[in-house]
């Protein structure tokens, strides 16, 4: 990096994407191009530190910090400011502390929930990084409810159906309809298919970006409910798609998993149903 840019260090986590915390950087950036000042946005996104009640692998928990920061990093480029990042700590203060001593930084922009939602403002990181790293600090609050207005956040579930024309398709419909921000979860099937399932989500990922859609994903818990109670800990939704093969086959329907899914987020939840010539068609096409 060229020590004579101007240094913005963005400290975030679930606020990441927040249309607040875009639009703050945004602004300063165009505050440091006027000024005929060189910069560079580096943002540093602690991992959670999920709440008790599921297993949660170590992994699954970097992986979902990983996604959230190449959206912000898509989210960036888009508005014109190329920015590179980092998944460092858990704990928000030392991460910050960290970032500023591998970094280095001119000001530090930190975003959190609304104050009665955020522990990290309960903890006092914003005067605490102010008054230990000497640097100007600047707190954004990202309301994700409010975000709503702007981007739906979906949650898709799916295995073995994941690249079926029915969910590829109704994804596509909800995309042009208005702005959505899909997030992809396959939960690992028994027998050691984790990777068949990395590869059918790679595939479908493809897809999606090819179709211009905003989409990433993962591979969580093998049994579908937790992977979703876990994977709502790490990515905002405002509602769920839920794709299975037809009554006669599917696992998941069997056990009920739609309405024990509904009742469990009290979120919209849309079941796609996808045979098996189609979720064979789909990940070979």
């Amino acid at each position: 990096m060229n020590a004579n840019r101007h240094r913005i260090l963005v400290v975030a986590n679930e606020t990441v994407g927040g249309r607040a915390l875009i639009e703050k950087v945004k602004q300063r950036a165009e505050e440091a191009h006027g000024r005929g000042e060189p910069f560079h946005v580096t943002v540093v996104c602690p991992q959670n530190q999920p709440r008790s009640g599921y297993v949660i692998y170590e992994d699954s928990v970097r992986k979902a910090a990983e996604n959230r920061l190449a959206t912000t990093l898509a989210q960036l480029r888009e508005v014109g400011i190329e920015a590179d990042g980092e998944v460092m700590d858990p704990d928000p203060y030392s991460a910050t502390m960290d970032a500023i001593e591998a970094y280095g930084a001119d000001e530090i922009i930190i975003s959190t929930h609304p104050g009665t939602r955020s522990g990290w403002l309960r903890r006092d990181l914003v005067d605490r990084v102010k008054e230990d790293s000497g640097l100007p600090v600047e707190h954004v609050v990202v309301d994700l409810d409010a975000d709503r207005e702007h981007v739906t956040r979906t949650l898709v579930v799916a295995n073995q159906t994941v690249g079926g024309g029915p969910l590829i398709d109704l994804l596509k419909k909800k995309g042009a309809e208005s702005r959505h921000n899909f997030v992809v979860i396959l939960p690992q099937g028994e027998g050691g298919e984790h990777g068949d399932a990395s590869a059918r989500l790679a595939h479908t990922l493809e897809v999606l970006h090819g179709a211009g859609l905003e989409a990433v994903g993962q591979v969580m818990d093998p049994d579908p409910f937790t992977a979703v109670q876990n994977a709502l800990q790490f990515y905002p939704a405002d509602e769920i798609v839920v794709s299975t093969f037809p009554d006669e086959r599917s696992g998941w329907l069997r056990s009920n998993l739609v309405e024990r899914i509904k009742t469990s987020t009290s979120k919209p939840v849309e079941h796609v149903v996808v045979t098996a010539e189609e979720a064979t068609e789909g990940a070979t096409a």
